[in-house]
C-alpha cells in the first residue's frame, strides 16, 4: 500500500517548554483508519530520539493501513533541554505527549488533510521501544511514584525492550533515574503484547538479565502476550531506524519478524480479526494469559 508523511506538524501546548513536533505517516487510501502512538527510545545518535527514528516500524505500519503519529519527546537530543525540570528523562511528559495528541485529533487532521474523515479514534494503539515502552506503559495503566498516567481511549499496546521491575538496577540507574525504581505494574490491564530479545541483557541498566524486559507481562494481569526472540538483542535486528550503528544485533530478517508480528496483534486487538491466533511463531515463542 502507498504511504505517504508529512512533519512536522507542530503543536502548542501550553506550559510545554517547546511546540510538540510530531511525523505523520499513513496510507493514501482507505477509510476507519486505526491510528498508533510510537514513543522513540534514547540511546546516542541523535537523531533516532526524535519524529525522524523508527522509521522501519512507522513505514510498515502505515503499509499495513495504520495512522503513525511519532512525537519528539522532550527527551529527545535533537532539543537540548538538560537544564529543563524534568530533564533528562521527562518520564511523565513523554506520555503526556500522548495523551495530549489525542486530545488534538481536530488540529491533526487540519494540518494534515489528507486524513480527514479518515482515522477510527476509537481504534487507538500506542507502541514504544526501550525509554518508549516505560512511556506505553504508562499510558497503559502502569504506575511510578505513585502517579498514574493511564488512558482509557488507547485500547491495546506494543511494548520492545521496555523497562521492568524496581529491584535488580544498576548504581547508575538508581542514582539518576529514581523513577524506574517504582514501578507498578497492577493496574496495567489494557491489552499489550510485550516483546523481548533473549539475549537483551541490557547490563547498563539492570543485573536481571534479558528476563527484566518480560516483567510487564509477568507483572502485569491480563490480557497480555509474551513474544521472546530467539537471538534479539535490544535492538530487535534494527528498529530504531535503517542501518543505525548502535544496533548490536543487526538483522534484516528480525526486523520484517518484529514488523510481520506487531502487525498480525494490532490488527486482532484492534480489528478483532485472527491474525494473531493465525501467526506463526518461527523465531521465537509466545505465552498469553487472559
Amino acid at each position: 500500500m502507498t504511504v505517504f508523511t508529512v512533519s512536522p506538524v507542530v503543536l502548542e501546548i501550553p506550559g510545554r517548554p517547546v511546540d510538540l513536533q510530531l511525523k505523520v505517516s499513513a496510507p493514501t487510501e482507505g477509510t476507519e483508519l486505526p491510528i498508533i502512538l510510537l514513543s522513540h527510545g534514547q540511546g546516542y545518535s541523535n537523531h533516532l530520539s526524535s519524529l525522524n527514528g523508527y522509521a522501519p516500524l512507522a513505514n510498515h505500519w502505515a503499509e499495513q493501513g495504520f495512522v503513525v503519529l511519532q512525537p519528539t519527546h522532550l527527551s529527545s537530543r535533537t532539543l537540548d533541554l538538560a537544564d529543563v525540570p524534568g530533564a533528562p528523562m521527562f518520564w511523565k511528559e513523554r506520555a503526556e505527549d500522548m495523551s495530549a495528541i489525542i486530545d488534538r485529533l481536530d488540529e491533526i487532521e487540519k494540518a494534515v488533510p489528507q486524513l480527514r474523515n479518515r482515522l477510527d479514534r476509537t481504534k487507538i494503539a500506542v507502541a514504544g521501544h526501550s525509554m518508549g515502552g516505560h512511556t506505553a506503559s504508562l499510558l497503559l495503566g502502569m504506575t511510578t511514584e505513585g502517579v498514574s498516567l493511564k488512558d482509557e481511549r488507547i485500547k491495546a499496546g506494543v511494548l520492545l525492550g521496555s523497562t521492568g521491575r524496581g529491584d535488580g538496577l544498576t548504581e547508575i540507574v538508581q542514582g539518576s533515574y529514581s523513577f524506574m525504581l517504582t514501578p507498578d505494574f497492577s493496574d496495567m490491564t489494557t491489552p499489550a503484547l510485550v516483546v523481548a530479545g533473549d539475549k537483551d541483557a541490557s547490563e547498563h541498566l539492570t543485573t536481571n538479565g534479558p528476563e527484566w524486559h518480560m516483567d510487564p507481562y509477568h507483572l502485569a494481569p491480563g490480557p497480555k502476550d509474551l513474544l521472546v526472540l530467539f537471538g534479539a538483542e535490544h535492538g530487535f535486528g534494527g528498529v530504531s531506524g535503517y542501518d543505525v550503528a548502535e544496533t548490536t544485533d543487526e538483522s534484516t530478517e528480525r526486523v520484517a519478524d518484529v514488523q510481520r508480528l506487531t502487525t498480525a496483534y494490532l490488527r486482532s486487538r484492534l480489528h478483532g480479526t485472527d491474525d494473531w491466533q493465525e501467526v506463526q511463531f518461527t523465531t521465537g515463542y509466545v505465552e498469553s494469559k487472559s
